[in-house]
């Protein structure tokens, strides 16, 4: 038998609210949660991973929209959608960590140059 969770064992391993949790399974971000026979939600392990990889969407930035389209298509089996949605949001990732990059290679550069102005080096 597959081993079930609370709701504030959910909570506790994906560092979400029990209001979030409730919230996700209100949008369809999340299938709803089976009861027990005191009528409270019961999780499994797989719904531990559906949100621990809703998180990962969401810390890329991908719309809650995208994502609750992406789990409709995921509980469908669609799993051609599935993959042009993630292929879409991989090449906004990449766009955004080129951006990152750039931005990163400015901000070392300009702390060497504080660096030389400190020590008297500026043309060396």
């Amino acid at each position: 038998m597959n081993e079930t969770f609370s709701i504030s064992d959910v909570a506790n391993k994906t560092g979400l609210s029990q209001d979030t949790i409730r919230y996700y399974e209100k949008i369809h971000l999340l299938p709803p949660a089976k009861r027990n026979e005191n009528n409270k939600r019961q999780y499994v392990q797989l719904d531990i991973d559906r949100i621990l990889f809703i998180n990962h969407l969401k810390r890329t930035q991908m719309p809650l929209k995208k994502i609750q389209e992406y789990m409709k298509f995921s509980l469908a089996k669609n799993d051609e959608a599935c993959k042009r949605i993630l292929e879409e949001h991989k090449n906004q990732i990449t766009n955004q960590l080129t951006d990152l990059h750039a931005t990163l290679d400015i901000i070392n550069y300009k702390i060497t140059n504080f660096q030389r102005v400190k020590t008297g080096k500026v043309n060396d």
